[in-house]
């Protein structure tokens, strides 16, 4: 079965002021469960805030690193899944339930794309 990445994408900047009403994590627990039971999540994880990260380039035959936070950046990977589904309607169906689960007031967004298999290396 083919394997997608979900990159959750959120604004560090905007991040929302109160903490999320008291059944999300009762949501998303459950909303967990259900995925891992059916054997599509793999992998999840959040990700530490840009302000943690450093960001290397190579363009022009030259490394530059830069060290967060990126502040140009307005949207940033907040975490990530690395589902098995048997398509990527399948995949499309459980991010939708996955950004569903949070409150009304946030804005998150997620991209899923397949894992091209041919180039996985190790």
């Amino acid at each position: 079965m083919p394997r997608f990445m979900t990159l959750i994408r959120i604004d560090e900047q905007n991040l929302p002021d109160k903490a999320p009403d008291a059944d999300f994590e009762k949501r998303m627990g459950a909303l967990f469960e259900e995925i891992t039971k059916a054997g599509v999540m793999l992998e999840t994880a959040g990700l530490t805030p840009t302000s943690e990260g450093t960001r290397l380039t190579w363009s022009g035959g030259r490394l530059s690193r830069t060290d967060g936070p990126f502040t140009e950046t307005k949207e940033v990977v907040g975490g990530y899944a690395i589902l098995q589904a048997k398509d990527m309607a399948e995949a499309l169906e459980w991010t939708r339930r996955f950004l569903s689960a949070h409150p009304e007031s946030w804005t998150v967004t997620s991209e899923v794309r397949q894992i091209d298999e041919a180039t996985v290396v190790g």
